[in-house]
């Protein structure tokens, strides 16, 4: 039975994804549950998720035993492991897929995060991981560094469907935004088909808070606690409107292009003294997606509170609060360069968690 709640969600035109992805997920049936039950559309994965999954059961088991096999080395043996699964869910999701004319049914794949510093090491894997899923409703991830930013532009040029990940800063945001466009003129030019060229920006939300609260904690102002994350993101569907009104855009829409939606990531809010539904409840906007870990996705089911568009009415406020941050002491400028450096670290981190993990299992 499904969640009225999330009903209402989907209703106010926000995709619902699944922040998570495992073989067991997938052996089990309960992708497709959370697709009947809980309004799931997409579905996003990343090193982390994928780390965690491998450490679980023995879903993984025959596999990887067949890999050892055919002697196989580790890097390839994580190809092979991920795209399996990414395959696997974007098969689930074909019906939503064709259902949405290609808007939804969505998975996520992430470039090998040690090459986030390097464009064309990028751009490479993301034609190879592009090749092995070898399906039309992949998005391959690649991150929003300066780096990754000619990456966005060469792998929309090609048709490849992106989804931007560790997007923190106002101003990034604009230059993804841009690089996405450049893509699609490019795209245009070589005379592919923009209609099915997706993308999304994962812009990220909780994080914001994680680090300015500290810093909030250490100016004495923790009344202005709890509060950037949830501006920052709102301002940035400000700049996505702003895009989606130039000329620029327009001509590219005429040719048949879709937008690149705005997506909220990492919405699994960290401190437990504030509402675990804050990233859903205040982000509510036509043309986006909210991709949410289980545990969000079940409270936000369960007592979520949707009251029409969240964003758009409070453009002011979040400038305010942007405003009142910067008075604080809050360089704005410094926590997104941080966030943006300790993303790349983790997923690294995880990363080399996962070739660990698969190296042991082709050893044992």
């Amino acid at each position: 039975m499904s969640s009225e709640i999330l009903n209402k969600l989907s209703g106010q035109g926000v995709s619902i994804w699944l922040d998570d992805i495992s073989r067991e997920r997938l052996r089990s049936g309960n992708l497709e549950q959370l697709i009947r039950e809980k309004n799931v559309v997409g579905v996003t994965s990343n090193p982390t998720i994928f780390a965690g999954a491998l450490s679980k059961g023995d879903a993984y088991d025959s596999q990887i035993h067949d890999l050892k096999i055919r002697g196989v080395d580790v890097g390839e043996a994580v190809r092979a492991i991920t795209a399996y699964d990414i395959r696997w869910a974007a098969d689930v999701l074909r019906p939503v897929f064709d259902a949405t004319g290609g808007v939804d049914g969505r998975v996520s794949l992430e470039v090998d995060p040690r090459l986030a510093r390097e464009t064309e090491k990028t751009v490479a894997e993301a034609r190879a991981l592009w090749w092995a899923v070898d399906r039309p409703n992949l998005f391959i991830k690649i991150p929003a560094t300066l780096e990754g930013l000619p990456a966005i532009t060469q792998a929309i040029s090609e048709g490849i469907s992106v989804n931007v990940t560790l997007i923190f800063s106002l101003e990034r945001y604009r230059a993804v935004m841009d690089a996405w466009l450049t893509g699609l003129e490019a795209a245009q030019a070589k005379g592919l088909n923009l209609a099915g060229i997706e993308s999304v920006a994962s812009f990220f939300v909780s994080r914001v808070d994680t680090e300015i609260d500290k810093r909030l904690d250490a100016a004495g102002k923790p009344e202005l606690k709890g509060k950037a994350g949830v501006a920052n993101a709102r301002l940035a569907y400000a700049a996505f409107e702003e895009v989606m009104n130039s000329e620029r855009w327009q001509r590219l829409r005429a040719a048949g292009a879709r937008a690149q939606r705005p997506l909220w990531a990492s919405t699994g809010v960290k401190n437990p003294e504030y509402r675990d539904t804050m990233y859903v409840d205040d982000l509510v906007a036509p043309g986006t997606v909210n991709t949410m870990p289980e545990k969000t996705l079940d409270a936000a089911a369960g007592h979520g509170v949707i009251s029409g568009d969240t964003i758009r009415p409070f453009y002011e406020q979040a400038w305010n609060t942007m405003a009142a941050l910067k008075d604080a002491g809050v360089d704005y400028d410094d926590v997104v360069r941080v966030l943006e450096d300790e993303g790349v670290d983790k997923f690294e981190v995880s990363w080399n968690e996962l070739l660990d993990s698969v190296a042991k299992k082709l050893a044992g």
